[in-house]
């Protein structure tokens, strides 16, 4: 009986740890669960290895926030991981809250400090509903601070009933809607950076949605840009940089779906991410 309770034991918690290192994609997690995984091949990242590729390295500890309206985020954050698995010794803590719903108070925002101790916060969340001004401002303090920031896709529909500007002047841009999905004809602008370097000049993304950059703040730039296919033909910003209070902030409106399996976007995040934690 005690050897039957003890394999028992073992077995969740191996299940637990193997469960931790990336949310599965398609699997249901319930709101508010996190996932704690360390990152980076070699050692005791994961996949294992011969040897440490990222020995002498100092670890990168990220925090995603995910969830909400309109997408599969634990797919989006999965591919995310393991994308940089090869790349920087990452340790990944993984929020996820409030399923499809757009009026969710994420809980880990309310708490003091809430990113101490990260290097790095990913923001890949779709509550457009959610209006608090104090929330807001304490979401943006953090990054006010100096954690830098990657924004992505329905991050920036996030918090659009608000009244006030804290989130969009903390990414650098403000939208409201997109238009109808479509393949995007992106335009690398000439400014020069490390994100889009090596990307072709212009590139057609799968189906995805043109978001319509009601403003772009001053401090930030347009590395690439696209031509709006709706009447008066606008062009927006569709991958840029903020210089928030000297905090690195990176943001793309791309990534509906099929761009997440696309290599120009999947190279360009790397680069991005990179870039965001100055390892470039």
């Amino acid at each position: 009986m005690r050897t039957t309770v003890r394999l028992l034991c073992l077995f969740v918690l191996t299940s637990l740890i193997t469960f931790s290192q990336a949310p599965p994609a398609g699997q249901p997690q319930p709101a508010g669960a996190s996932g704690r995984g360390r990152g980076g091949r070699g050692g005791s990242g994961r996949g294992g290895g011969m040897g440490n590729q990222f020995a002498g390295q100092k670890r990168i500890r990220a925090l995603i926030i995910s969830g909400g309206c309109c997408h599969d985020y634990r797919g989006q954050d999965k591919i995310l991981m393991d994308l940089m698995a090869d790349q920087l010794p990452v340790d990944w803590t993984v929020i996820y809250e409030g399923g499809t719903g757009g009026d969710v108070r994420v809980q880990t925002y309310d708490k003091p400090n809430w990113a101490s101790g990260y290097d790095l916060v990913i923001h890949n969340e779709c509550y457009a509903n959610t209006s608090d001004p104090q929330l807001l401002a304490e979401i943006t303090a953090a990054h006010k601070a100096g954690v830098p920031s990657m924004v992505f896709h329905c991050s920036l529909h996030s918090y659009r009933a608000a009244t006030v500007d804290d989130w969009r002047e903390f990414m650098g841009v403000m939208s409201h809607r997109h238009t109808m999905a479509h393949n995007i004809a992106v335009k690398i602008n000439g400014a020069a950076s490390s994100i889009t370097k090596g990307m072709p000049a212009e590139w057609s993304t799968p189906t995805d949605e043109l978001y319509v950059i009601e403003k772009l703040w001053p401090t930030a730039t347009a590395l690439a840009t696209a031509v709006s296919p709706e009447e008066g033909h606008a062009v927006y910003p569709v991958i840029w940089t903020n210089d928030y209070h000297g905090t690195r902030v990176f943001g793309t409106s791309l990534g509906h779906g099929p761009t997440w399996d696309d290599p120009v976007f999947r190279d360009m995040t790397v680069r991005a991410f990179k870039w965001t934690v100055n390892r470039e």
